[in-house]
């Protein structure tokens, strides 16, 4: 590629992909995307969410991410040379 943005966002997307592979389950099953970044509307909300795990599930698919779009600018510049 010869566009480090989007080698980037190629790979951004693939590790949040991967990310709601790996962290977005509670009990075997996938929880709605939606769910997950839907914003709490209020403190009994966000205190479910917590207590669910969503939360944290939510941290985990977007470090995912970052870490993706490390590894898509890391090959940028592995391919550039």
């Amino acid at each position: 590629m010869k566009n480090p943005i989007a080698s980037i966002i190629i790979f951004a997307i693939i590790g949040l992909v991967l990310g709601y592979l790996i962290f977005g389950r509670i009990s075997g099953e996938y929880v709605d995307i939606s769910t997950i970044f839907h914003g709490s509307s209020g403190a009994l909300e966000s205190f479910g969410r917590k207590l669910a795990g969503i939360t944290k599930m939510r941290q985990n698919i977007l470090i995912t991410g970052g870490v993706g779009a490390i590894v898509g600018y890391v090959i940028y510049l592995i391919r550039k040379k």
